[in-house]
């Protein structure tokens, strides 16, 4: 089926005499009739829930939809996009490990990575997407355990050249994790392009109203934990009797191991009420996807034209940098997202953010309506300016969030506002 279809489609299927629409089941805990049945839930022998902070129907409903849009075996929902990022790199690496990242990453990404995750004892190094496979390949240490980037660069909006980044991860015996936010699996699938882990903040795109936080993680169910760089796949787990993941679940070891040990430590479980409002949004992510995708290239196109516009970036116009990396990953769409520079510099962007009227000035990107950011004093703030200019933030940059709106009031709304300048 194509992704418009599973958006709707995957995920839940009723048997005779059900709920059409996926239920929400607020519920912690679930009843079982005999006590052998519950032991062998807590031993991995068995599947089915036991506690709503490691797994729940409705979670699950959300899960298997995103995990077959990606073409995955697996999905974890999560409290956040954050969240997904925290497990899917505590579930690779350990203090004294390393990981490989593009320097284009979202402020608060590199926050956990530099700051957090650092004081946890991994290290990260955060490299220019556009730097030769040889550069990147000096960065690759015997620890390293994997390679981190997103399809689109937030805010940079800079594309994935996934054939580069999985060739050098794979070379390497690691794997590739993807920050797939901003594309979807709607415009982009990275598992057909050689990634191995995806990650999502539902949040955003996903979601598409802004009413609800969270993330998931997608294995691809490809990669091969048993290879020898990742002993905690396959050596025996004593707080569950000796199991190795590897043996026991094969191609899922990855989001199962996930599952049954970090979500159950840690507990940054999405609730069941923000899965059945979010699995509600992905169920128009298609549609959604398409509108935002052509809404922005016409804006893009419009502001590349206008007098008071010093520079407009988006991957699918031609003089984007990554507008050959579009043609070929994000051919029927380069998403909602378009960063530009107004002419006299930082102050005067922001007087376009303060009058703007339908475009908004919030904290998020990737919802239905239309909003206007400055990423450097706002989402990017506590970077230094070398590692903002890193990240592809310059001082002047403005991120804009386009939304569904009708084309020509959004326009009109920029021309009004551009006009204070």
């Amino acid at each position: 089926m194509h992704t418009a279809t599973k958006c709707i489609q995957s995920g839940y299927k009723p048997k005779n005499g059900e709920p059409r629409v996926a239920p929400l089941i607020q519920s912690t805990t679930y009843k079982y009739d005999n006590a052998d049945m519950v032991a062998d839930l807590f031993d991995l022998k068995a599947a089915g829930h036991m506690y709503s902070r490691i797994s729940n129907p409705t979670c699950g409903v959300l899960e298997e939809k995103i995990s077959d849009m990606e073409g995955g075996v697996g999905a974890i929902a999560t409290s956040s996009g954050q969240s997904a990022e925290l497990l899917a790199i505590l579930n690779l690496a350990k203090s004294g490990d390393h990981i490989l990242c593009m320097s284009n990453l979202y402020g608060g990404t590199f926050n956990l990575f530099n700051t957090t995750l650092k004081k946890l004892g991994i290290s990260f190094d955060f490299v220019n997407p556009y730097a030769s496979a040889e550069e990147m390949q000096k960065l690759i240490k015997e620890n390293t355990k994997a390679v981190y980037g997103e399809t689109i660069g937030n805010p940079s909006l800079d594309v994935l050249d996934f054939k580069k980044v999985s060739e050098l991860a794979h070379k390497n015996n690691i794997p590739l994790i993807v920050d797939n936010t901003f594309a979807t699996p709607h415009l982009c699938r990275p598992f057909e392009h050689g990634a191995d882990i995806i990650i999502h903040s539902t949040t955003k795109y996903i979601d598409g109203h802004a009413s609800c936080v969270g993330g998931l993680i997608v294995d691809s169910g490809k990669f091969n934990f048993a290879n020898g760089k990742f002993p905690e796949f396959t050596t025996p787990d004593a707080s569950y009797h000796g199991l190795i993941y590897t043996e026991a679940f094969g191609n899922q070891a990855f989001i199962l191991k996930a599952r049954v040990t970090l979500l159950r430590d840690i507990g940054c479980t999405m609730s069941p009420f923000n899965a059945y409002l979010t699995n509600i949004g992905a169920e128009t992510l298609a549609i959604r996807m398409d509108k935002h995708s052509e809404n922005a290239l016409k804006i893009a196109k419009y502001l590349e034209k206008h007098p008071k516009i010093s520079w407009v970036n988006y991957p699918s116009l031609k003089s984007s940098k990554s507008y050959e990396l579009a043609q070929k990953y994000l051919p029927n769409g380069a998403s909602g997202i378009i960063t530009f520079g107004v002419k006299g510099g930082a102050q005067a962007g922001k007087t376009v953010i303060n009058n703007a009227e339908l475009a908004t000035l919030v904290v998020h990107v990737g919802d239905v309506r239309t909003h206007l950011l400055h990423p450097a004093s706002m989402t990017h703030r506590q970077l230094s300016e070398q590692d903002q200019l890193k990240a592809g933030v310059s001082p002047e940059l403005i991120r804009l969030s386009v939304g569904i709106e009708h084309i020509d009031d959004l326009i009109t709304d920029l021309d009004k506002a551009l006009k204070k300048v």
